[in-house]
């Protein structure tokens, strides 16, 4: 009998209509709050008044459906077609801020960042398969340093949101008990629900736990639903909402900076994203997903949003409940441009309690560093080389962030880079491997084609000759 050739992967399978919602709106909820975060950090520093906040939301949801489907769908070129849901950098918030307060606040400031983020999206599309060829550069020690950094960077989002911070960087004098009793109760109904059930049940349990959570902190009056009633039906996102975007050279520069080291942390979540689903990352793989995040920050300047980038907080949901199927996250990203057109149901996702979120983000933002480890065990740590390598993007990774505030030492340009823990660990990783190894390659031999991305340590260091 001839062997099926035609086994569909697990990233490609198309699963019924009803799970595919179940399994979207999960994703939606795991992704919601720091998907929102940034237009509620921008409008704050800028002085907007709450009708803006409100349509920067929408209209961050909308975009963020439109960039997803890019991404997990795909067309020609554009998206990688891989499990990645997509959300508006963090990296950006700084030099967004200081962009819009340079001109004042208010809407002259978010059209001049708008005009930022077109041109930086443009930019990023056209310098995408350019960058890709950077992919050889990643090999095990680098990329998994890259997700392990990017894990415990995000483990203190997760606990902050536990005690009811609100922002990057809080720290609570006094954790409000009730607080700790729904992030950890929501933790422990998601690994109840993982250890009682299997099948379809524990693929759901961060959404059983959230709900858990929610229903919770409702019964105890701290979660309101208020909200839904006074939003409006319907609100259509219109592009250039605030009016004609302006162009400067000095905020241009800023926000292409910003892309180039967005694209390094986008690489390592597309990595560690391939090492969950069991396909390997090529080169045009890359390209495909740097043009998808070029081309949504493009939108998202249009339709009055801002930067895109693949979202770890989803990678690690993926590695959670084992669901590999990228048309998880184009029903995810479905659901949000319903909720950017919807507002009464993106005020029904925003009553969950931020410690409830907290309690579930817990789970999967350390399932994201397991991840790093993982690729970490194929690296060589009898070479020192490698042991400084890891040891310290982490130390650098976790400085920042632990004291964020540090950064504010540093001029404008370099807080893009310290005011980051995973842009810092990211780019540390990077420089050490080409410092200790690819250049010691060289050395060795000039003339070996040095090609690192699939290639134990020991035949790097060694300057041996790639085979085909």
């Amino acid at each position: 009998m001839a062997s099926d050739t035609s086994a569909v992967h697990p990233v490609d399978e198309k699963l019924p209509l009803w799970r595919l919602g179940a399994y979207g709106f999960q994703h939606i909820l795991a992704f919601y709050s720091a998907a929102v975060i940034v237009p509620i950090l921008v409008a704050g520093a800028l002085h907007l008044p709450q009708e803006t906040l409100i349509h920067l939301i929408d209209a961050d949801l909308f975009t963020c459906g439109i960039a997803s489907l890019l991404q997990s769908v795909g067309f020609g070129p554009v998206g990688v077609r891989l499990p990645l849901l997509q959300g508006v950098t963090f990296t950006a918030v700084g030099p967004m801020i200081a962009i819009g307060s340079a001109v004042g606040g208010g809407t002259p400031g978010l059209l001049s960042i708008y005009g930022s983020v077109i041109v930086a999206g443009i930019v990023s599309l056209l310098i995408a398969p350019y960058f890709a060829k950077l992919v050889r550069f990643f090999p095990p020690v680098v990329t998994g340093s890259i997700i392990l950094v990017i894990g415990l960077a995000l483990l203190p989002v997760a606990a902050n949101d536990i005690v009811s911070g609100h922002g990057p960087g809080m720290v609570q004098d006094q954790v409000p008990l009730r607080s700790l009793c729904y992030g950890l109760g929501t933790l422990a109904s998601i690994l109840v629900v993982q250890r009682l059930f299997r099948g379809f049940i524990s693929t759901i349990a961060v959404l059983i736990g959230l709900c858990i959570g929610t229903l919770a902190a409702w019964l105890m009056g701290d979660a309101h639903f208020g909200g839904v009633a006074s939003a409006p039906l319907v609100s259509i996102t219109q592009p250039f909402f605030f009016g004609t975007p302006v162009f400067h050279v000095v905020p241009i520069l800023s926000m292409v900076i910003v892309m180039i080291i967005t694209m390094v942390e986008t690489i390592g979540n597309v990595y560690a994203t391939g090492e969950i689903v069991g396909k390997t990352i090529t080169r045009e793989d890359i390209a495909r997903t740097l043009r998808a995040d070029g081309i949504a920050t493009l939108l998202g300047g249009i339709f009055n949003s801002f930067p895109y980038t693949c979202f770890a907080e989803n990678v690690g949901l993926v590695r959670m409940t084992g669901v590999k199927s990228r048309w998880v996250v184009a029903s995810a990203a479905v659901i949000m441009m319903m909720l950017g057109c919807l507002p009464k149901l993106g005020a029904i996702v925003a009553a969950v309690p931020l410690p409830v979120l907290g309690g579930a983000a817990l789970a999967m933002f350390a399932t994201v560093a397991v991840v790093g480890v993982q690729t970490l065990t194929r690296v060589d740590f009898n070479r020192q080389s490698n042991v400084i390598i890891v040891g310290t993007s982490i130390g650098l990774g976790m400085l920042a962030t632990a004291q964020p505030h540090i950064s504010d030492t540093f001029p404008m340009w370099a807080q893009i880079v310290f005011g980051s823990g995973i842009t810092l660990g990211a780019l540390s990783a990077i420089f050490l491997h080409l410092l200790f190894n690819v250049r010691r390659t060289l050395a060795v031999d000039p003339e070996a084609e040095i090609v690192v991305a699939d290639l134990p340590d020991e035949r790097i260091l060694m300057g041996l000759p790639v085979e085909p």
